[in-house]
């Protein structure tokens, strides 16, 4: 290994706890041509397709900390964004497993669908499941504590957030509107693995 893949990989680990994954389909074939929890080749194999991936580091957040107090946690890394990408506002949504919109919450974004401008998420804490139909390919990206990810503008994908989500994300957008789904009409995430937590 190089010096520069071993210093980004060490980049990459920073608080690692539950590990994010990444498998690759043929879109015709649910069998994975690449299964890996490497942090290095997810975010290099991402990369190739424009997709961003970034581990940041943990920090503790209280469990009624507000909206607030999570971006005040993560502000250097959000300002960074804000910066790089021109991105006008931020927010923090949080799921929890006895939420009572958790089953239509979930359904609304189990369909492939676009968005008009990048879907931006850190995750915070939880874990949720980004699926990306790149061409021929599918890209499943289960996303933990410590990840973002940038789903570029116009990409087909869907997102799964689990039977029993719990996750606090912060989401960033240069125009909320934007962020509005447009369904394709393809029923190709019916053939690919939903969200199964990961046991504790």
């Amino acid at each position: 290994m190089d010096d520069r893949r071993r210093a980004r990989r060490g980049q990459l680990q920073t608080g690692m706890g539950t590990m994010s994954r990444l498998r690759i389909f043929a879109e015709t074939d649910a069998a994975p041509l690449l299964d890996t929890q490497d942090p290095v080749t997810i975010a290099e194999e991402l990369a190739i397709r424009g997709v961003r991936f970034e581990r940041w580091p943990s920090r503790a957040i209280a469990p009624d900390a507000d909206q607030d107090a999570v971006l005040a946690a993560f502000a250097p890394e959000v300002e960074r964004l804000k910066g790089e990408h021109g991105y006008r506002s931020v927010d923090v949504i949080r799921m929890v497993p006895d939420h009572p919109e958790r089953e239509a919450l979930r359904a609304k974004f189990l369909s492939e669908h676009r968005h008009a401008e990048d879907e931006v998420r850190f995750f915070v804490e939880g874990e949720g499941l980004f699926t990306l139909h790149l061409n021929d390919r599918v890209y499943a990206v289960l996303c933990t504590e410590g990840d973002l990810i940038s789903v570029p503008a116009g990409t087909p994908h869907w997102f799964d957030m689990g039977p029993s989500p719990r996750f606090t994300a912060i989401r960033l957008f240069t125009n909320p509107d934007g962020w509005i789904a447009q369904f394709t009409g393809d029923a190709i995430a019916d053939r690919f693995p939903r969200h199964a937590p990961i046991a504790a």
